[in-house]
């Protein structure tokens, strides 16, 4: 363990010195590629210059035990600080575990009503809100990519992006098929229906990640349909993209700028072609994807929402939370810190 560290401090250390160079200064590519680099360090390096400070105050008591005036204090120091060495052992290991390298990224999270006709997607509307408000309480940002509003309420489907700081460690667990059980509005004689919606939770793809080829590109423009407002059927602003080798298709129509429109799409492509190539990579080695919670497919069931109840079970790990109001508010952090913690656990299993 401590090799690795030294390791980290000696490139933290050097990323501080080649950041200073006027010809990096220069290059903004490269500033931002040593600067996410060196973030991706800091926790690790903060906390061995904690590890070394500790360990010397180690060795100054030992030293000052014996001393008659001393003594006492030493001891009491001693005590103290071999307690914080524990406790920082303990969060060292799960610090120098395997870093997920997307966890920094932006998402891309599309929402969609499955089961349950209209009550589908009245609650795929509800989980959009309560990201949004969860997003909030992070101080971070969501702008609406495409949306397909449902007759009833809420989306038949619904894309957007979530910006801020490692929004994908923590929304990463969100990808799946989420059950709702409760009343509709619509039923008269009160019986609990069953319905579900699907979540897909992509990291957003970064210039450096995946380079789109536009020659593998159809670009059609159309003219937007469905509820945006003024604006919407009077221009031909609606882009579509087709990646021909993949057959991925994205459309985007939330702005009356098709130039806008088109960045857009460009956007959710490249996102979707990342993720796409990712999980073929993963399925061909197995070990990631055997190692995550979850398979992260659209079809498998990870959650319940019990609202006769006030409960919400994630199936993957058995948590169960009585406070399906509060989850519903934005109030996620018992449900994503349950799952964090479950992943941590797994890989210090070695799963």
């Amino acid at each position: 363990m401590k090799e690795r560290l030294e390791t980290i401090e000696a490139r933290y250390e050097e990323i501080n010195n080649e950041l200073m160079k006027p010809e990096i200064i220069s290059d903004i590519k490269a500033t931002l590629a040593l600067t996410k680099e060196q973030a991706s360090l800091k926790e690790a390096y903060d906390a061995y210059q904690e590890y070394k400070k500790i360990e010397s105050g180690i060795e100054e008591s030992k030293e000052l035990i014996h001393d008659p005036e001393l003594g006492e204090f030493a001891k009491e120091e001693l005590a103290s600080l071999e307690t914080r060495k524990e406790e920082l052992d303990k969060e060292l290991e799960i610090i120098l575990l395997p870093k997920d390298p997307n966890d920094g990224k932006n998402i891309i999270m599309e929402i969609r009503g499955a089961a349950g006709g209209d009550e589908g997607n009245i609650f795929a509307g509800d989980l959009f809100r309560m990201y949004s408000r969860y997003a909030e309480k992070q101080g971070w940002k969501i702008e609406v990519l495409d949306e397909v509003a449902g007759e009833a309420g809420g989306y038949a489907q619904i894309e957007f992006m979530v910006k801020g700081d490692n929004v994908y460690s923590k929304l990463k667990y969100e990808s799946g098929a989420h059950r709702v059980q409760r009343v509709p509005e619509t039923e008269s004689q009160g019986r609990v229906h069953t319905s579900t919606a699907t979540v897909l939770v992509m990291p957003e793809a970064e210039e450096f990640d995946y380079e789109l080829d536009m020659s593998e590109v159809r670009i059609d423009i159309t003219r937007a349909s469905g509820c945006g407002g003024q604006g919407v059927n009077t221009t031909d602003s609606a882009v579509r993209l087709t990646h021909i080798p993949t057959g991925i298709i994205v459309y985007s129509q939330t702005e009356r700028s098709q130039i806008k429109n088109k960045e857009k799409a460009i956007k959710i492509l490249q996102t979707r072609l990342y993720d796409y190539y990712q999980r073929q990579a993963e399925e061909k080695t197995g070990a990631e994807r055997r190692s995550k919670i979850g398979t992260g497919d659209r079809s498998e069931k990870i959650r319940t929402y019990n609202y006769p109840q006030n409960r919400v079970t994630d199936h993957r790990i058995g948590f169960t939370i009585n406070s399906l109001d509060r989850v519903m508010d934005g109030e996620l952090d018992k449900v994503i810190e349950a799952l964090i913690t479950e992943d941590q656990v797994r890989k210090l299993r070695g799963e």
